[in-house]
């Protein structure tokens, strides 16, 4: 066994790296300039083909799908899409078997070396339709194990993040696993709530925690919990944290019955967690993390700023296709809901709630949420 930190390990070959950068260039080409080539198509050829049969423009994505879905550049855009999504997890998924025995290795050299903690429910019911869905298309799903030390599923997942950060040249001068997402989520927390000063921090829906360790590092003092319904990617999280001296403590469990204490949490983040969840537990996850909030305590989410209003028809028609087509099928239903009404619902006052678009590089970023009237006892542990 080597002495390697499991950072060093993940480290892909030359060939390995030249193949996962032609899928990001793919990638890139196939939802950056292909795609633009569909919005110009739509304004110079099938909108007012459209406009002229039914004297008007489509009025939705199911209107415009019927539009596009017989075009060749669209037929052309789909396909490049999803033979770069299953490009992507054959690439990344060669680098991760190759590394996966010394990478576990030596993760249960790590384990319990930072005062950390791993709690794991063998017996969990794991909810439909999420536990048979294989988000992003990945190869077995978030939830593929083979033994109870199993955490390639974790592993895969991460290696993916990686080579999203190398293709838009965020890698070259960053560790690998750089927990920029809770960094910039971070920095919305603290211009919304500049005086917040959490002891108690949840990330729900952590997957392979590597951002709730960015949580840990800017709140070293600070109790720091992941949760997840993936006991791979708990694993992983809990054997990164340890290897670099950081004690998180994970927890598989649902979101909506986190199986914390009343009033537990000064600080409740997620990232991406709500357009990867069936949107009919909404409720019960709001619900759920107002209880487990403490007064004065703050609920912030980062997802996706892909609500339809906000969106050409285009844009609409291309999301869609992904929900239908490319492993994002609970998309749409996150999308279309009104979070602030699902907020008030689970008992957030209007003055209480947030709902805003922050800037992030070109585009931006939905950031919804709350802070629980009241002031926590400054005396409570």
């Amino acid at each position: 066994m080597t002495d390697h930190s499991l950072r060093e390990l993940y480290r892909p070959t030359h060939d390995e790296a030249a193949r996962q950068r032609f899928v990001g260039v793919l990638k890139g080409f196939a939802n950056g300039a292909l795609e633009a080539q569909l919005a110009d198509r739509y304004t110079s050829v099938l909108e007012p083909q459209f406009r002229a049969q039914h004297g008007r423009a489509p009025a939705d994505r199911e209107e415009g799908t019927s539009l596009f879905e017989p075009d060749p550049v669209f037929q052309l855009w789909g396909s490049m899409v999803y033979a770069s999504q299953s490009l992507m997890w054959e690439t990344v998924g060669e680098t991760c078997q190759r590394i996966l025995p010394e990478f576990e290795a030596r993760a249960e050299q790590a384990m319990g070396s930072a005062g950390g903690s791993l709690s794991l429910q063998p017996e969990l019911t794991l909810p439909e339709p999420i536990a048979h869905t294989e988000i992003h298309r990945q190869p077995g799903g978030y939830f593929a194990s083979r033994d109870d030390r199993d955490m390639h599923a974790g592993l895969l997942y991460f290696g993916t993040v990686e080579l999203y950060r190398a293709a838009k040249g965020l890698s070259a001068n960053a560790p690998v696993g750089e927990p920029g997402m809770a960094r910039y989520i971070l920095s919305v927390l603290k211009k919304h709530y500049p005086d917040l000063k959490p002891r108690r921090i949840l990330d729900l829906g952590c997957g392979p925690a590597t951002e709730t360790v960015g949580l840990k590092q800017a709140f070293p003092d600070a109790e720091v919990h992941g949760l997840d319904l993936s006991a791979p990617f708990v694993r992983f999280g809990h054997a990164w944290a340890e290897d670099q001296g950081l004690a998180l403590h994970l927890r598989q469990a649902d979101a909506s019955d986190t199986g914390y204490d009343d009033g537990h949490f000064d600080l409740v983040v997620s990232h991406i967690l709500f357009h990867e969840t069936w949107h009919d537990v909404l409720p019960e996850i709001f619900s759920e993390v107002r209880r487990i909030l403490a007064p004065g305590g703050v609920f912030l989410n980062a997802d996706v700023p892909y609500q339809p209003e906000r969106l050409s028809i285009p844009r609409q028609v291309t999301n869609h296709w992904q929900v239908r087509n490319n492993g994002e099928p609970f998309w749409s239903g996150f999308a279309d809901t009104s979070v602030p009404e699902q907020l008030a619902a689970a008992g957030f006052t209007p003055d209480e709630i947030l709902a805003t678009y922050e800037p992030l590089g070109a585009g931006s970023y939905y950031f919804f949420g709350g802070r629980k009237a009241g002031l926590r006892d400054r005396r409570a542990a």
